[in-house]
C-alpha cells in the first residue's frame, strides 16, 4: 500500500477518541470570537518573579510579545501582562518550548469562557471536527477547577458541554461521554470539594480523571477522592507516565485503581510494569503530536508507539489538546504513521484498541467493531 493510500485509509476509518481536553480544542479564531462577545481581552498575566527561573520565563515571554507585536505591559515589580490584539497574534503564541509556556497560553484562552453558550460553542466546534474526521465516539475531559476558580458555576460548564454532546449525537450520530478531570497541582481537598459540588450532575459524567503538571504530584495524592468516584460506580482514569516516572503508573493502577491510563509512555522503562499492563489489558491513551510538542519525545521517529504494539500493550492514538499541538486525531495518526512506517494493520489494531478501551456499552462496542471491520475489509 502506498503512503497516499494509507493516509486515505486513516482518514476514512471510523475512529474513537479517548484523550481530548475540550479546553485544548480552543482555536485562536474562536477564542477571539467568544472574547469579543463577552467584552474581554485575551491576555497572559505573570506575577513578579520569585526566582531566576521565573525571571527567565518572563524575559522569554516579553520577547515573544515583542516579536509578534502583542501589547506588553510591564509592572514596576517585574510582573507583566501580554495582551493579544488579534487571532493571528494568538496563533503565533501557540508555539512554546515547555509545559509551563503551554499552560500560560492555555489558561489565557480558558479565561474568556463565561457562559453556557460559550461552552456549548467550544464543544460543538470540536464535534464538527470529529464529524469531518470520522470520529464516531468521543470521551472528553473538562477541567472544572479551571473554571470555578474564576467564578464560573459548575452547572454552567457541565450544561453547556452536555447540551452540545446531546446535539452532536442528533446532528452527527457521534456518541460521547464526559470526564471531569481534577487539576493535580491543586490539593486533594480542592478535588474533594469539586466532587461534592458535582453530585447533582453525576448522571452527565462517565468518569473522573487527573491531569495538569505531573511532576511532584503523584497519583497517590488523590487516593481518597478517587475512592469516592469508584464507590459511586464512576469510571476513573489518570494521566501518568508522561513526564512522571513509571512509579506514577504503578500508583495509578494500585492506588487509584484506574480503568484506563492516559499517556503511559514511560511504562517502557519498567519491564515488570509492561508485563502488568499487558496482563491487565490496560488501555494507554497515547498522544503523539502532544508528546513531540512537549518534548516527551524529541523526534517523532523516536516515538515508542510501535514498540508498545509489539510488546502487546493496548496502545491507542488521540489528540490531547489539538488546537495547541498541531492537529486533531487524523493528524496524529498521519504523523506517527509516516514517522514509524505503521502498516494498515497497525492502524486497524490501534482503532480496535480504542473501541475496547472505551466506556461504551458492550453492544455499542460490538457495533463499532463490525463497522470498522467492514471498512478494513472493503479496502483490502
Amino acid at each position: 500500500m502506498t503512503t497516499t493510500n494509507i493516509i486515505d485509509y486513516i482518514r476514512g476509518i471510523p475512529k474513537v477518541e479517548l484523550h481530548l481536553h475540550i479546553e485544548g480544542s480552543f482555536e485562536p479564531e474562536r477564542v477571539f470570537k467568544i472574547a469579543q462577545r463577552n467584552q474581554l481581552t485575551v491576555k497572559i498575566e505573570k506575577p513578579a518573579p520569585q526566582n531566576s527561573e521565573e525571571t527567565t520565563a518572563i524575559q522569554k515571554l516579553s520577547q515573544k510579545a515583542r516579536d509578534i507585536g502583542a501589547e506588553l505591559i510591564q509592572g514596576d515589580d517585574g510582573s507583566i501582562q501580554v495582551v493579544f490584539e488579534s487571532a493571528e497574534q494568538l496563533s503565533q503564541a501557540y508555539h512554546f518550548d515547555n509545559l509551563q509556556e503551554f499552560l500560560d497560553i492555555y489558561y489565557a484562552g480558558m479565561n474568556v469562557l463565561q457562559s453556557e453558550q460559550d461552552f456549548y460553542d467550544l464543544t460543538m466546534a470540536y464535534l464538527e471536527r470529529c464529524h469531518a474526521q470520522n470520529v464516531l465516539h468521543t470521551e472528553i475531559f473538562f477541567d472544572p477547577q479551571g473554571h470555578t476558580c474564576r467564578g464560573i458555576a459548575l452547572e454552567t460548564v457541565i450544561n453547556g458541554i452536555s447540551r452540545a454532546l446531546d446535539d452532536g449525537k442528533q446532528k452527527f450520530g457521534i456518541s460521547s461521554g464526559l470526564i471531569m478531570s481534577y487539576l493535580r497541582h491543586l490539593s486533594e481537598e480542592d478535588a474533594i470539594n469539586t466532587w461534592h459540588e458535582a453530585q447533582p450532575y453525576l448522571d452527565k459524567l462517565i468518569g473522573v480523571g487527573l491531569d495538569s503538571a505531573e511532576l511532584g504530584h503523584p497519583p497517590s495524592k488523590f487516593k481518597n477522592v478517587f475512592a469516592m468516584a469508584r464507590s459511586a460506580n464512576i469510571k476513573v482514569v489518570a494521566h501518568a507516565g508522561e513526564e512522571g516516572p513509571p512509579e506514577y503508573i504503578w500508583q495509578a493502577l494500585d492506588v487509584l485503581k484506574v480503568d484506563r491510563v492516559d499517556h503511559g509512555n514511560r511504562s517502557l522503562e519498567d519491564d515488570a510494569l509492561v508485563n502488568r499492563l499487558v496482563s491487565d489489558e490496560m488501555t494507554l491513551t497515547i498522544c503523539p503530536l502532544s508528546n513531540n510538542k512537549l518534548q516527551v519525545v524529541t523526534e517523532m521517529n523516536a516515538h515508542p508507539l510501535k514498540i508498545m504494539l509489539n510488546l502487546g500493550l493496548k496502545a491507542t492514538v488521540h489528540s490531547d489538546d489539538p488546537a495547541y499541538f498541531g492537529g486533531y486525531i487524523n493528524e496524529n495518526f498521519e504523523a506517527v504513521q509516516q514517522a514509524l512506517g505503521l502498516s494498515r494493520n497497525d492502524i486497524y489494531r490501534l482503532v480496535l484498541n480504542a473501541i475496547d478501551g472505551s466506556f461504551m456499552t458492550e453492544k455499542q462496542k460490538m457495533a463499532l467493531h463490525t463497522k470498522v471491520a467492514a471498512y478494513h475489509k472493503a479496502v483490502l
